[in-house]
């Protein structure tokens, strides 16, 4: 394990609002984050996290699993066929004011998988959420350790969203004039499966919502900081139903953001630890003149019926020309659940790296062995979490392939 700097537990959910009455926070987890440069309502080095907020029915009865979902009023086109869609926040940064909720309930003995997260109904095997969650926006103070503010939540919209949007990820992006573009990825939910939208903003106040960029069944999809030959590339986790390997990271590039070419496997788990779920965690950031630094997680095989293993986070170098080229990695996990709260929550034993911060490095600048990488993650579906990791200590764990 790698030591940490500090750990600190910066949300939970008696921090949060709902966003209504006849809804309670769960949990407030897995959150993107990234540092402000040149943002003319905030000071250089601010973070803008964006945390993904669980909220389950009030109305809870003995003996019925209340499945929550949201009747958004349609979208056009909102499954990313053509055009875009503006997204003007229609709520204070306080008072998030989502679409109509609609409460099933279901009896306990018609659901044939015993899960604190979700059902799977007996009539049709069809799988259903407990909760909903939408996207709450903070900013922090530049050190990451300190909640300052609050900013416009990003709301369910469309049917791709009825069950929620979850764990998004932000990457900076400058274009040639220097304007930086923070795009942003994150789960939709619904009967259609989840998959992964697309999102971009250069206030974090109003959003151009580009749609489905992963169909179903995809997710922990991260965007690399640069562009390589003109072209967008971004890792991303297929989830293959049929098991004919191991989970797998892929890499996929694009010209504009929307449709994604030349697939292929990046990563797949190697270990016990990363055996049974392994996915993109952090988007990428510059390690040296010729790799990427990615932090990713990995869960371990659960041999009891509904439980779910460990999550912990091992690191990846990729080759900065070709980041679906693996160039290190560590056997051995450098994360795991340590701290009370990381190990006991809604799902136990999870540490969920989504974001990492360079504090006073220049985007994509190189940083120096010993500066200090942020990494802030969901822990046991719960709580938001960050700590700090020495940059030189990163860097001597990787063991090239």
């Amino acid at each position: 394990m790698l030591t940490r700097q500090f750990t600190r537990r910066l949300l939970s959910p008696a921090d949060v609002s709902p966003s209504r009455d006849d809804l309670e926070v769960i949990g407030v987890f897995n959150p993107a984050a990234v540092a402000l440069r040149g943002h003319p309502d905030h000071a250089d080095g601010t973070i803008v996290l964006m945390a993904r907020v669980a909220e389950r029915p009030t109305d809870q009865r003995p003996g019925f699993h209340a499945l929550p979902r949201w009747e958004a009023p349609p979208v056009a086109d909102a499954l990313g066929s053509a055009g875009q869609r503006r997204s003007e926040p229609g709520a204070s940064a306080t008072g998030p004011v989502p679409g109509q909720l609609v409460v099933e309930h279901l009896p306990a003995e018609e659901d044939i998988l015993v899960d604190p997260r979700k059902v799977v109904r007996k009539r049709d095997q069809l799988m259903r959420l407990k909760f909903v969650s939408h996207i709450r926006v903070f900013t922090l103070t530049p050190d990451g350790q300190t909640v300052t503010g609050e900013l416009p939540p990003l709301l369910c919209q469309g049917p791709c969203e009825t069950f929620g949007v979850e764990d998004p990820r932000i990457t900076a992006i400058a274009d040639q004039q220097g304007n930086t573009t923070y795009w942003i990825t994150y789960v939709s939910v619904s009967e259609h499966g989840a998959c992964t939208s697309l999102a971009t903003t250069r206030d974090f106040r109003t959003y151009d919502r580009l749609g489905v960029c992963f169909a179903p069944e995809n997710k922990d999809v991260v965007l690399c900081p640069e562009k390589v030959d003109g072209r967008y590339v971004a890792l991303h986790r297929p989830n293959t139903f049929q098991r004919f390997c191991k989970p797998e990271m892929w890499a996929a590039t694009s010209i504009d953001g929307r449709d994604w070419g030349a697939q292929r496997p990046v990563w797949h788990g190697r270990h016990p630890w990363d055996g049974d779920r392994i996915g993109a965690g952090t988007p990428p950031i510059v390690l040296d003149d010729d790799t990427l630094l990615e932090v990713y997680h990995g869960s371990e095989p659960s041999h009891t019926k509904g439980k779910v293993g460990a999550y912990r986070a091992g690191l990846l170098t990729l080759a900065r020309a070709e980041p679906w080229k693996v160039v290190a990695h560590t056997p051995e996990p450098v994360m795991q659940a340590e701290e009370p709260w990381e190990m006991d929550g809604f799902v136990p034993d999870v540490v969920f790296p989504t974001g990492i911060v360079l504090p006073g490095v220049a985007h994509n600048a190189v940083p120096g062995d010993d500066d200090e990488a942020l990494v802030f993650y969901g822990a046991a579906d719960t709580h938001v979490g960050v700590t700090a990791y020495r940059v030189g200590e990163m860097r001597a764990a990787l063991q090239p392939m």
